[in-house]
């Protein structure tokens, strides 16, 4: 059994404090749904534990003002049942919703839920025991190591954004919904606050795959802010291996704005898919001014897999992912009438 040490922080300075104290052996918990699952499996060994859920503030909630704000510790199930949210954002509360198990939903945190790790199980190993860590050689867990899911099973993995280095595939809901929408993150460190768009928050894996997010160690996030457009007509469409609640197989997150039956403008972002919240720019453009037609859909949803590089198992996400992608778009603009 190893000992860790506990810091409960009231305010952020204090938490960034406890932090730059102890050093890289440090973790910030809140929900700790991400961090105790990593624990128990031995991928995290956190020293010290800084506890940020007294800190006041941070779980509000407010569509009241220019934009929506959401703190960084309020649950996920707070914000998916919001009334504003759900009527005005369903692509925000279907994203929240469709993510994980209602317990699940009860104890994680919108913050949070932006630094969750890959589901890869090359990655996380799978045994669930410290004694067996390191059995697979992973770029992400141990840099330089190697990558055992290229070439090995890969029906779970990315066919998006991929390197030769690693092919995880980004696990969240949420963020992909946040990357339609174009979404801001706050964050707070030594240096002060600052901002950064959630289309730069993750980082593609090139030869550094252990480095997956955009935030230095003693940073934590804030608050996450959304333009508040009019979004009704959008939607986060998931096809998943089980109902009940599972990881997505693929997914899209898309808004789109209507001009009769015509596409003014789209907004489309891929979940499960690739190896960060993906932005298909290219079936927005494909989209903008076309009459939207099933067909035409599908068309849009094709062009954005045609830089697809698939493994052995995993070829048929492209096809999946653009029959998702083109679902999605006609349930946006179903909306929109």
């Amino acid at each position: 059994m190893r000992a860790i040490d506990y810091t409960r922080a009231d305010s952020l300075e204090a938490a960034v404090e406890a932090f730059a104290a102890v050093g890289l052996d440090a973790r910030y918990i809140a929900g700790g749904t991400t961090l105790y699952d990593l624990m128990k499996l031995g991928v995290e060994r956190p020293a010290h534990l800084i506890d940020v859920t007294g800190i006041m503030g941070l779980d509000t909630i407010d569509t009241d003002g220019d934009v929506l704000r959401f703190g960084a510790l309020a649950l996920m199930s707070d914000v998916a049942y919001t009334p504003a949210v759900q009527e005005g954002y369903p692509i925000l509360s279907e994203s929240l919703l469709k993510a994980a198990s209602q317990q699940l939903r009860n104890m994680a945190t919108v913050g949070g839920n932006l630094l969750q790790r890959t589901r890869c199980p090359y990655f996380r190993n799978g045994a669930g025991s410290l004694s067996t860590v390191g059995v697979y050689p992973c770029n992400k867990r141990v840099p330089g190591s190697g990558c055992a899911a290229i070439g090995g099973l890969d029906r779970g993995h990315a066919i998006l954004g991929v390197s030769d280095a690693c092919i995880a595939v980004s696990p969240g809901d949420w963020p992909v919904a946040l990357t339609a929408m174009g979404a801001s993150v706050e964050i707070h460190g030594p240096a002060g606050t600052r901002t950064v768009p959630i289309s730069d928050f993750y980082r593609l894996p090139g030869d550094t795959p252990h480095l997956e997010f955009n935030i230095a160690p003693a940073e934590l996030i804030t608050a996450i802010t959304v333009p508040k457009a009019p979004s009704r007509s959008s939607t986060y469409h998931k096809i998943r291996d089980r109902e009940s609640f599972a990881f997505a197989v693929a997914s899209a997150a898309v808004v789109v704005e209507m001009e009769g039956a015509n596409v003014r403008t789209a907004r489309i972002a891929l979940g499960g898919v690739a190896t960060i919240p993906w932005r298909a720019q290219s079936a927005e453009e494909t989209l903008r001014g076309k009459q939207l037609t099933p067909e035409f859909a599908l068309e849009a949803g094709r062009a954005a897999f045609k830089d697809a590089r698939p493994g052995q198992h995993n070829a048929f996400k492209s096809d999946l992912g653009a029959r998702v992608v083109a679902d999605a778009l006609m349930i946006a603009a179903e909306r929109s009438a």
